[in-house]
């Protein structure tokens, strides 16, 4: 597995297929400007067919719904995960893909006394497999984050039956008590990617895990002219080869060693 600085490519070039993660900051960049065509083009150059936002808006803080533009922008299906809720509308966490949505489901990670926070948990069929991915946005506070961890850990089944993603800001960065050596425990531990701020990325905020580990090709940062100035988080991308396609190539690699 390749860690990357620049983008990993399109995931057909190894059979495989491409994720991302990305804080949109409700549409809000680093220069203070509110501008949702900005964030849609930022989308549309990561070329993923699955990829997860954060901090997304439909009609919870602004009077038109930009999630259905983000969405007809990148010319993928958009499911919405909301945490929180007005009688206008909602915010929270999304995936968008290019892939059939098998089934949605919705988890609550709130901590009492804490901002509301979820995670979004989908079934989709990718190139004939089932694969499941979740989008998170954990919280702020060091114990809120490991009980969201925890939660979230639960719900894996020790019996893996299906290929499992697990994407998002986890709002990680103190390097002693992390909670996510829990989650590099389970799914192994992939690169470690500078995203905040954007302009200049020094914390590694957002994260991709796969798994099984070894169908994780690469991961890199999204860094493009308008990724540094989109949103206050870069994209994180990666390349996720299928099990039937890993098992494939290993097939094929072994012949060619015979031959």
């Amino acid at each position: 597995m390749r860690r990357e600085n620049s983008s990993c490519g399109q995931g057909a070039a190894c059979g495989g297929f491409s994720v991302a993660s990305y804080n949109i900051h409700k549409y809000v960049g680093i220069d203070g400007i509110f501008d949702p065509e900005r964030v849609a083009r930022v989308i549309k150059e990561l070329k993923a067919e699955i990829i997860g936002l954060q901090e997304i808006d439909s009609l919870f803080y602004n009077e038109e719904n930009r999630a259905d533009l983000i969405s007809e922008k990148s010319g993928l299906e958009m499911v919405l995960g909301p945490t929180k809720r007005n009688r206008r509308g909602h915010f929270g966490n999304a995936l968008l893909t290019s892939c059939p949505v098998k089934e949605v489901r919705r988890i609550d990670l709130s901590v009492f006394g804490r901002q509301p926070r979820g995670a979004l948990d989908v079934d989709l069929l990718v190139k004939g497999e089932t694969i499941r991915v979740i989008v998170a946005h954990l919280g702020l506070g060091l114990r809120e984050r490991r009980k969201q961890i925890r939660r979230l850990l639960d719900i894996f089944c020790s019996e893996r039956d299906k290929m499992e993603i697990m994407l998002g800001d986890f709002n990680e960065w103190v390097p002693l008590g992390n909670p996510l050596c829990r989650v590099h425990n389970f799914f192994g531990k992939p690169p470690t990617l500078r995203t905040f701020p954007s302009f200049m990325p020094f914390l590694p905020l957002d994260r991709i895990w796969v798994r099984p580990f070894e169908s994780l090709v690469c991961v890199s940062t999204h860094k493009s002219r308008l990724s540094r100035v989109a949103s206050d988080h870069l994209p994180v991308k990666a390349v996720v080869v299928t099990e039937n396609g890993r098992l494939q190539a290993e097939d094929e690699g072994r012949k060619r060693q015979c031959c």
